[in-house]
């Protein structure tokens, strides 16, 4: 049990770190020089292809990235049954970053609409039924509330 708390702990510690220090991302560019087509990285070098500066292509990636990031994070949190419905917006900044990524496609935003129509609509039909189907559980645990909420205050019906 303890090792379980622990363990909880670490990843809640770790996901509140990343949503802390994700929104500092979008600044990564600031420390890029305004001049250069490619840049030497520990992780390689960036080149700027369509872009033409590093720093906007890197502007760019990050624009897409953190709000992908940000809601991968809520999805994989989220205990709810809605939780589905975030990834129609996980899916619309997962091609944006693709085509970001991918320079040579030059309609930026406009291609990843078409290829998140279908899975749209895919999820709205899923939550749709999953909604249809919960309805009667959610109208038991209403009318369970109502029912504890009357059992608590005993009316007296011989209050004349």
């Amino acid at each position: 049990m303890k090792n379980t708390r622990k363990i909880s702990l670490y990843v809640g510690s770790l996901i509140t770190l990343i949503i802390v220090f994700t929104p500092y991302l979008l600044y990564i560019h600031q420390n890029i020089p305004d001049d250069l087509e490619n840049y030497e990285t520990i992780f390689g070098t960036i080149t700027a292809g369509y872009y033409g500066l590093v720093i906007s292509y890197v502007y760019m990636f990050f624009s897409k990235f953190v709000p992908f990031l940000l809601l991968f994070v809520w999805f994989i949190t989220c205990k709810h049954w809605w939780a589905h419905a975030i990834l129609i917006p996980l899916c619309v900044y997962l091609f944006q970053l693709i085509s970001v990524i991918n320079d040579a496609n030059d309609y930026l935003d406009e291609v990843s609409f078409i290829y998140t129509v279908p899975i749209t609509t895919i999820v709205i039909v899923i939550l749709y039924f999953l909604r249809s189907k919960m309805s009667i559980y959610i109208q038991a645990v209403d009318l369970k509330k109502e029912m504890d909420e009357n059992m608590k205050f005993q009316k007296n019906i011989h209050n004349n």
